[in-house]
């Protein structure tokens, strides 16, 4: 096998390992969306326009991913989106 070979065998196995989880955002008829945005400005360090955007989504598709990373990045994150009140998990 090849130096090159092998380099490429070993990216495929970081890419494989390095497998995101995403924070899904589900639609409430609760919240408000002032709420909902100042939450993801807040917890998931969303711009305005993100988390407007987001909200936006959330309320006509029923559903947005607000944030993608490791599970030990997301699960706090998840937390207090759950603690202040939305509707949220980890997939």
């Amino acid at each position: 096998m090849s130096t090159i070979e092998k380099t490429r065998e070993k990216i495929s196995i970081k890419e494989q390992v390095a497998i995101n989880n995403e924070i899904v955002l589900y639609n409430d008829d609760v919240n408000t969306f002032d709420h909902v945005i100042e939450t993801l400005i807040f917890v998931c360090e969303h711009t305005s326009e993100q988390a407007e955007q987001c909200a936006i989504l959330v309320h006509y598709k029923g559903k947005c991913i607000v944030k993608t990373g490791s599970l030990e990045e997301l699960k706090p994150q998840c937390t207090q989106l759950l603690e202040a009140g939305l509707s949220a998990e980890i997939i």
